[in-house]
C-alpha cells in the first residue's frame, strides 16, 4: 500500500460517516418537529423528491441489463429498509431497536463469508461484536420492552441494509455514484408511496418550521447522506461500510443529550467509548486486512 492510499481510505471513511451522523439526526426532527403518526409519508418525503432530484441533475439511464438489480437494491436499501425501520421504531424503545440494527456489520460478515468464500479476520469480528455490546451498555435498561413484531421488523431492516450493502459493492453497478443513489432514492419512494397513502393520515396545513424539517430530511437526510453512503460502499470493504452505521443510533444518543437534555449516565459514556473504538478498530483491521 503506498503512502498517500492510507490517506485517502481514512478521508473516504470520514466523509462516509457522515451519513450515519446525518441520519441520528432524523430521531429528533422526527419527534421534535414533524407532524406526528405518520411515519410512511416522512420516508416517502425524504426519500422520492430527493431521487427525482438527483435523477434531473445526473440525466443518467442504467442499461435494460441492470433494471432488475437496480429493483432488488431500491428495496433493499431504500424501499423495505423505510418501511421495516418505521415500524421498529413505533414499536420498540429507541435502544432496544438501536442494539438489534447494530448485528448489520455481523451480517455483512457471514454474507462475505457464506457467497464469497472470505471469512473474516478475527480482530475485525471481535471488535464487530464489541461494538454491539458498547450500543447494548449505551442504550438497553431494565425497563426494556421486548415486542415480537417490533423485534422481528428491526432485525429485518438490519438484514435488509446488510444485504443491500454487500449486494452493492458485489455487483458493482455500471451507474455513476448520484444517479445510482438517485435511481434507488426513486424507485425505493415508488414503494413507499402506497404504504404513506393507505397506512397514514393525510398531511395537515404545515408551518414554515415543518416544512424546514422535511426539507432538511429530504436534502441532508436523503440526498447528501446517501449519496456520500453510495459513494462510500463503492470505495470500502462492505464490512467497513456496515460497521460505521453505529454512528447512526451514537449521533442521535448525542443529540438527544446536547440539544434535549437527556441524561446520560456513566455507564452511558462507557458504551459511547466503546462503540467508537469498535468503529475506529474495524475501519483500521480492515486497512491491515487489504
Amino acid at each position: 500500500m503506498s503512502a498517500a492510499n492510507p490517506l485517502h481510505y481514512w478521508r473516504d471513511v470520514l466523509l462516509t460517516a457522515l451519513a450515519p451522523a446525518i441520519w441520528g439526526s432524523t430521531y429528533i426532527v422526527t419527534s421534535e418537529l414533524l407532524p406526528p403518526d405518520r411515519p410512511f409519508t416522512a420516508a416517502l418525503i425524504r426519500v422520492l423528491p430527493a431521487g427525482l432530484l438527483l435523477l434531473l441533475i445526473t440525466r443518467h439511464m442504467p442499461g435494460r441489463s441492470a433494471w432488475w438489480r437496480l429493483l432488488v437494491l431500491s428495496a433493499l436499501n431504500i424501499g423495505v429498509f423505510q418501511a421495516l425501520l418505521f415500524v421498529a421504531a413505533y414499536r420498540l424503545p429507541g435502544g432496544l431497536a438501536a442494539v438489534l440494527g447494530a448485528i448489520q456489520p455481523l451480517l455483512v460478515m457471514v454474507l462475505a463469508w457464506v457467497a464469497d468464500r472470505r471469512a473474516p479476520g478475527s480482530a475485525t469480528l471481535w471488535f464487530a461484536l464489541l461494538g454491539v455490546c458498547g450500543m447494548a451498555v449505551l442504550l438497553l435498561s431494565p425497563q426494556t420492552v421486548f415486542e415480537p413484531v417490533g423485534m422481528a421488523a428491526a432485525l429485518l431492516g438490519a438484514a435488509c441494509m446488510a444485504c443491500g450493502v454487500w449486494l452493492t459493492r458485489r455487483w458493482r453497478m455500471d451507474l455513476p455514484v448520484l444517479a445510482l443513489t438517485g435511481w434507488q432514492l426513486l424507485l425505493g419512494g415508488l414503494m413507499l408511496l402506497p404504504v404513506a397513502w393507505w397506512v397514514d393520515a393525510p398531511l395537515p396545513a404545515l408551518t414554515p418550521t415543518q416544512w424546514a424539517a422535511y426539507a432538511y430530511l429530504c436534502l441532508a437526510g436523503a440526498l447528501l447522506a446517501y449519496a456520500l453512503w453510495f459513494r462510500g460502499v463503492a470505495r470500502l470493504p462492505t464490512v467497513a461500510v456496515a460497521s460505521l452505521g453505529l454512528l447512526s443510533p451514537l449521533s442521535a444518543v448525542v443529540l438527544g443529550w446536547a440539544l434535549l437534555g437527556q441524561s446520560m449516565t456513566g455507564t452511558a459514556l462507557l458504551g459511547l467509548v466503546v462503540v467508537l473504538v469498535s468503529v475506529f478498530a474495524v475501519q483500521w483491521c480492515s486497512t491491515r486486512e487489504r
